[in-house]
């Protein structure tokens, strides 16, 4: 009897290259720290099933976790040096790169279809975190600019170090300190910016409680066990996890400052995780006067999330915005 093939991740985005999981044997080979962590799944009883389709980590332990990530962006993305700090978030690659593909079809709607590529799109991640993966997942597979921002200086040093440590990333992202932490834009976006796009993964959780019971939540879905003490597989800090307010209060405090740069950014985007949440977005989008609203469904393993995203400008601001990108992008 033949093996079964790999089941397509069909939730994932069309151009996700991840779509057909992960295929082990080739990530040891190129990263051989992965090789502990990897093991048969012994749920899986068709004995049709291949052992290495078998093959899996266990996602709960947050080592396993950040081996992976380093296999995968030596792998796929020409990443060769990367580390975080122990206990900062170490974020799923699939899910994040989703984030990427999602909105480069963002900025296709204005530019003729086409999804406008290198580095004179410039784009915003705002939390960039100690991981800096948006802007290297961004850069290598569309070839875009980053500006990443965060409030904690010892992620910034981390980001720092796994530009120098990749040169191929220093000519597209630089990082820049928020120094008050109350503020999102206000002194990140100046007059001359002219970003194509801003994203943002924002702390989701209002304390450090309520963010150690999702975890539990978590852990015990991916152990099928029960825990009080879990350790979060895929780490994060204070500012990475929670924040007054949570993620109601970010993403309310990020629509009103971004009224006040309409011109400077073509679409602003969020990571929304809590649906019941959108409405009210929704209602203080329209109170500060936005041209257009989108909302975007994106699965995240077993997670629904979506990308919230608005622009100030007309659909003929946008037509002279696009013709913009295609000058740079195209010369």
């Amino acid at each position: 009897m033949k093996p079964k093939p790999i089941t397509e991740k069909t939730n994932l985005h069309p151009r996700n290259q991840h779509r057909l999981g992960y295929n082990f044997d080739e990530l040891i080979a190129i990263n051989p720290e992965l090789k502990p962590f990897v093991s048969v799944n012994e749920h899986v009883i068709d004995s049709s099933v291949s052992e290495q389709l078998k093959q899996t980590i266990d996602f709960s332990n947050p080592q396993a976790v950040k081996a992976l990530n380093k296999s995968l962006l030596m792998a796929n993305y020409d990443i060769q040096n990367w580390d975080i700090p122990e206990n900062y978030l170490c974020p799923p690659i699939p899910g994040r790169v989703d984030y990427i593909h999602y909105i480069a079809d963002l900025l296709a709607l204005s530019n003729n279809g086409i999804i406008p590529e290198g580095e004179n799109v410039q784009v915003l991640d705002t939390g960039i975190g100690a991981n800096c993966i948006y802007p290297i997942l961004g850069n290598s597979v569309y070839g875009w600019s980053f500006v990443g921002t965060e409030i904690d200086e010892k992620a910034i040093q981390n980001c720092k170090k796994i530009i120098e440590d990749n040169s191929k990333l220093m000519d597209f992202i630089s990082l820049q300190l928020q120094t008050e932490s109350r503020f999102i834009f206000k002194n990140i976006i100046t007059p001359e910016d002219r970003f194509s796009l801003t994203m943002c993964n924002p702390p989701f959780h209002n304390s450090k409680e309520e963010a150690t019971k999702a975890s539990i939540r978590k852990v015990n879905n991916l152990e099928n066990t029960r825990t009080k003490n879990p350790v979060l597989n895929f780490g994060g800090q204070n500012a990475e996890l929670w924040c007054e307010g949570g993620e109601f209060g970010f993403v309310t405090e990020m629509i009103f400052e971004s009224a006040k740069y309409p011109m400077q950014c073509l679409w602003f985007t969020t990571l929304v995780s809590k649906k019941e949440n959108l409405a009210s977005f929704y209602k203080t989008l329209n109170k500060v006067n936005v041209a257009e609203i989108k909302t975007i469904d994106m699965a995240q393993g077993q997670k629904t999330s979506r990308i919230l995203a608005w622009t100030f400008q007309s659909e003929a601001q946008q037509k002279a915005w696009k013709f913009e990108l295609e000058k740079t992008v195209f010369l």
